[in-house]
């Protein structure tokens, strides 16, 4: 990002920012404008100031805007708008507009950020409606719109997405694929007390550990000496690219595939975080921080934790490639829905068979990092110390692994449901690329059937799409 205004305006600044770097440069080339501006204008009619400046930013904001409206035109367009608080917790929304130029070309372009009393579905449709008016568009023009899955965008009766859609029919709703996997794992987080709480502890543990250089440093001075002795004893392998410096890495809740990298670094720097740990409670001097790293610490020391790490990285492990597909810019649909497909039917497979091969995985480091390990066959004792009447295989095995993962799976088809993702690779059939190399009769027909439900729900608006399709098949007919 390039700064408009620079912090040192002065003469003798190196980097007066990009108003006055350019103005000067023109000026050089220009005999007319190097007599009005900077230290030759007219008394202190310089046009510098910060009002000067901002004013001028407004007016280039307001001719982009312009331009991209004209470039619309009358044309069609979608919209896709997010609403969060600022640093000062104002809220704000933003707003892009997705339409196809002149040459063909889907563009995506930003057109601003509008404050907001509240995120109510009411007052974000005013917003809308707000900047609509003030660049000659029209709802009717709209024919999609995307956002969150927040209940105040897209709540089936109040929801934003409901009041557009009253408006003007023809406005299809689509939810970022990419963003409804990461509320398929937020909501297992959520939903689940020991995943809950496995997550709260992950994000303290790293707050912890990375809140000053001295304790990354410990972290790096102590996994430098591991590696050296475990290069002399030969259980880990030396040579070009391998055993790179690592790092305990921070999670963002926006991005759960950040998760899955933290819980990856945290397993691979285990010995050095709890000797972090270790000196932090004895180093500090408040009690509350010392209770706080000891409660971690007796945590960490659970088999309950090794077994959430190891679950919870086999999870995200299985929706990481598809995370990572779904935020590509150049998306196949087809590959996109196959990789669904994938998923789910992995998750189903560890569900049914992967209990027995993480638990071997559980006892193995706890073995290598002396962690009490229990009897299956007796009785569970919680966390906090009370004997239950179930015993540690049920507690291990139903009540973590199976449940985790049933949510996690039932989660996952309302989310991707079956119908949806046929609905996907039958649309692939009229992709134009590589000259209509997907083009498939069958699929079409499946495509249609699919639409004709929809209508019956009410949606004649696509009425049209079908006639397309019609048109299309009775064209391969009569071409074959």
């Amino acid at each position: 990002m390039l700064l408009f205004r620079g912090h040192d305006e002065s003469n003798d600044s190196i980097s007066r920012g990009i108003f006055i770097e350019t103005l000067s440069l023109i000026r050089e080339h220009n005999e007319s404008i190097y007599n009005v501006t900077l230290e030759k204008a007219p008394k202190n009619n310089k046009l510098t100031s910060p009002n000067i400046q901002k004013d001028i930013v407004e007016c280039f904001s307001k001719e982009i805007i312009k331009s991209i409206c004209d470039e619309i035109g009358k044309d069609v367009f979608a919209i896709l708008v997010d609403e969060s608080s600022d640093v000062s917790k104002k809220e704000q929304m933003t707003m892009v507009l997705r339409y196809v130029d002149r040459l063909e070309v889907v563009k995506e372009r930003f057109i601003g950020v509008v404050h907001v009393t509240d995120t109510s579905s009411l007052t974000l449709q005013a917003a809308i409606d707000s900047v609509f008016t003030d660049n000659k568009l029209s709802m009717a023009q709209v024919r999609g719109q995307g956002y969150d899955g927040a209940s105040n965008m897209c709540g089936e009766f109040n929801g934003l997405k409901a009041l557009i859609l009253r408006d003007n029919k023809s406005t299809y709703y689509v939810h970022s694929f990419a963003h409804q996997l990461q509320l398929v794992i937020v909501a297992v987080a959520k939903n689940h007390d020991g995943a809950h709480e496995f997550f709260e502890q992950l994000a303290l543990v790293v707050n912890v550990v990375c809140v000053s250089y001295k304790r990354k440093d410990i972290i790096r001075e102590s996994y430098k000496k591991r590696l050296q002795t475990e290069i002399g004893t030969g259980e880990t392998e030396a040579g070009r690219g391998l055993n790179q410096e690592l790092s305990l890495i921070q999670a963002r809740d926006t991005r759960w595939g950040s998760h899955y990298k933290t819980i990856i670094s945290l397993m691979n720097l285990f010995p050095e975080v709890i000797e972090v740990l270790k000196y932090v409670e004895e180093d500090n001097s408040t009690l509350y921080n010392r209770n706080k790293v000891y409660n971690i610490l007796s945590y960490f020391k659970t088999l309950d934790y090794v077994f959430y790490l190891h679950l919870m990285l086999e999870i995200l492990g299985l929706t990481d490639t598809l995370s990572r597909h779904l935020q590509r810019k150049d998306q196949d649909i087809l590959e996109a829905a196959s990789l669904i497909r994938g998923t789910k039917k992995s998750l189903q497979t560890l569900r049914n068979d992967g209990f027995g091969s993480i638990l071997k995985k559980v006892y193995s480091l706890c073995k290598k990092h002396s962690i009490e390990t229990l009897d299956m066959s007796e009785y569970y004792v919680t966390l906090r110390n009370h004997r239950t009447k179930i015993s540690n295989q049920y507690h291990f095995e139903v009540e973590i692994f199976n449940t985790v993962l049933d949510m996690q799976i039932q989660e996952f088809g309302d989310r991707f449901s079956e119908v949806s993702t046929k609905l996907l690779e039958n649309m692939a059939a009229l992709s134009p690329c590589d000259s209509f190399s997907k083009f498939d009769k069958s699929k079409l027909l499946k495509l249609c059937t699919q639409m004709i439900l929809v209508i019956q729900k009410g949606h004649i608006f696509l009425v049209n799409l079908i006639s397309t399709i019609a048109i299309c098949y009775m064209m391969t007919d009569l071409l074959t």
